[in-house]
């Protein structure tokens, strides 16, 4: 697929063309199976790592692949059409895992960590929702003190990717730190996999993503050193706040890819399904539900790519990073629904990967930030304006 627009380059497509080619091969014969057993495959995630999809945009200094933004975005997008659980597995690592680590670690951290997350090797977790604190991230009750040149920390974190499988090296935890003129201080700071009091224990019986390593995190009087605070005290919102805009445009490119692969798993059905004597694309009610889904994927591209374009270009992007989250996802959404309404009766059925879509798409609407919170997010942006 080449597409024609003034946000991709040479580079960008051959990317593009890689990372297809190796869904097709790789992931999509597997896909069904995983789903079914609900397992999170470490084979199929180091062969992620193999073509580069781990650390794609970090300096190569640190043992990434130094791509942009937006190559990291069409990996995820190609991924996503495919399966969405793989697409989350890398999305999370990288703009989550690697992100923080990345823009706001010493450089102490960057060379200890980075250069193992860039592999293939290792996961990364991001340690922010709570049982009681989700769209409402200050709600967090973890709690760190520091005692001497350690952290120790106490709490939980709940729906956290990449946390709980054996490739998992680690996580950055968002704690309340102290307190100053009765608001609390939130600090974010770095725990290894391996520490004394850190455990992590997978979520099982999910109704999507169901390959994607999903997991519950507790810490017990967690020691770690002083230094893994990651930047400075109090900053904790504002790191995690960072990466869930970076976050966004993954969540835009998840529901992109669905949506492309669930329009064309569609389109291919209607023109091999014949009722009445013709092929059920040739009825209007199919076509203009094709022309609609067609026409919803090339919007949700372009403001997708533009968000993408910004942040690539250091330009102001969180609006527009919520709005692609917004509408790629709900976008994603209403393509799989209409595809499953033109498979009919076999949409339903485990035998058709669009019933995976189905299914998968539902936590594009949730996961880093609701549609509702998209919205408030914009609305204060335009009425700033």
């Amino acid at each position: 697929m080449s597409l024609k627009t003034p946000y991709l380059t040479p580079e960008h497509e051959m990317l593009r063309r890689t990372v297809r080619d190796f869904a097709e091969r790789e992931i999509k014969p597997v896909a069904r199976e995983l789903d079914k057993r609900e397992e999170f495959s470490i084979e199929l995630t180091r062969k992620m790592g193999d073509i580069g999809l781990f650390g794609i945009f970090v300096p190569e200094e640190y043992g990434g692949h130094g791509m942009d933004y937006m190559s990291y975005v069409i990996a995820v997008e190609e991924l996503a059409r495919i399966d969405s659980s793989q697409a989350a597995t890398i999305a999370a690592h990288n703009s989550l895992g690697i992100g923080p680590i990345m823009y706001f670690g010493t450089e102490e951290q960057k060379q200890n960590i980075l250069p193992r997350l860039c592999t293939g090797h290792n996961t990364w977790a991001f340690g922010l929702t709570e049982p009681n604190a989700g769209s409402d991230s200050r709600g967090s009750k973890t709690f760190a003190r520091l005692e001497g040149d350690e952290w120790v920390i106490n709490g939980s974190k709940i729906f956290i990717t990449n946390g709980a499988s054996e490739m998992s090296a680690g996580v950055t935890v968002q704690a309340i730190s102290g307190e100053e003129n009765g608001h609390k201080i939130f600090s974010t700071i770095i725990v290894e996999a391996g520490t004394k009091g850190y455990t992590r224990i997978p979520m099982k019986d999910k109704l999507l993503w169901r390959a994607s390593d999903t997991s519950q995190l507790f810490f017990d009087n967690v020691r770690v050193p002083a230094i893994n605070l990651l930047g400075k005290e109090g900053d904790g919102s504002k790191i995690m706040l960072n990466a869930l805009d970076s976050g966004r445009l993954s969540i835009g490119a998840m529901g992109l890819g669905l949506a492309q692969g669930a329009y064309e798993m569609a389109l291919k059905y209607s023109k091999e399904r014949r009722q009445f004597g013709k092929a059920i694309s040739e009825f209007q009610a199919i076509a203009f539900k094709l022309a609609d889904m067609a026409t919803e994927i090339e919007a949700a591209r372009h403001l997708l790519y533009h968000a993408t374009w910004l942040k690539d270009n250091k330009l102001p992007f969180g609006k527009e990073a919520a709005m692609a989250k917004l509408y790629c996802s709900e976008v994603a959404q209403r393509a799989a629904n209409e595809a499953v309404q033109i498979f009919g009766g076999y949409g339903l059925m485990q035998e058709y990967d669009i019933e995976r879509f189905f299914r998968d798409q539902r936590l594009l609407q949730i996961g880093e930030g609701t549609s509702e919170i998209q919205r408030l997010v914009i609305s204060r942006a335009v009425l700033k304006e």
